[in-house]
């Protein structure tokens, strides 16, 4: 599918926050777990939008899971296939699986997990971008505020709307991580 049909398909729209959406990410890492196990699934984390109290986001549930740094990923992504999940085979630096994508759309309940060694620190930071937002609504505030205007511009455009995101995340990342070493 091109990028356009893509976008079709699966449009960026934002939903009001959800009190569900911890509830699910919850459920979700008993089932990573239950298919990876400790040994493999060393941390899991809810992490985007949805794992921020009050914010508006696309409804699907991001979700980070630390895996060891020597791990060969074929058994962990044969297992993740047979368990529902899509592998993204073009992502390249990390591993990622998609949940909830049918042909016709987006399923009522979608998931996106990433896995990653914890020395990743690129994959890593969304935690501390996440938790930064979580200390500080009036931030959450203004994020949402550009969110909705960019999800209005690239409606039908993921990766153009994650793009400009970018730089306001990668500058509240770096608030975040000040604020660790000021502690």
């Amino acid at each position: 599918m091109t990028r356009q049909e893509l976008g079709r398909l699966y449009p960026v729209a934002l939903s009001r926050y959800d009190e569900r959406w911890p509830g699910l990410f919850e459920s979700e890492k008993r089932r990573l777990l239950d298919i990876l196990g400790r040994e493999v699934a060393l941390r899991i984390e809810h992490m985007g939008s949805t794992a921020v109290p009050g914010l508006a986001a696309k409804p699907t549930i991001d979700i980070l899971v630390e895996i060891p740094e020597v791990l060969a990923p074929g058994p962990v992504i044969e297992r993740m296939v047979q368990h529902g999940y899509i592998h993204m085979e073009e992502q390249r630096k990390h591993l990622m699986f998609v949940k909830g994508y049918s042909p016709a759309g987006l399923e009522r309940e979608s998931f996106h997990v990433h896995m990653g060694p914890g020395d990743q620190d690129w994959l890593w930071d969304r935690i501390h971008f996440r938790d930064y937002l979580r200390r500080n609504p009036s931030e959450a505030q203004r994020y949402q505020a550009l969110k909705l205007r960019l999800a209005a511009e690239h409606r039908h455009d993921r990766e153009a709307y994650t793009e400009a995101k970018a730089d306001y995340v990668q500058r509240i990342t770096a608030a975040a991580k000040r604020e660790l070493v000021e502690r």
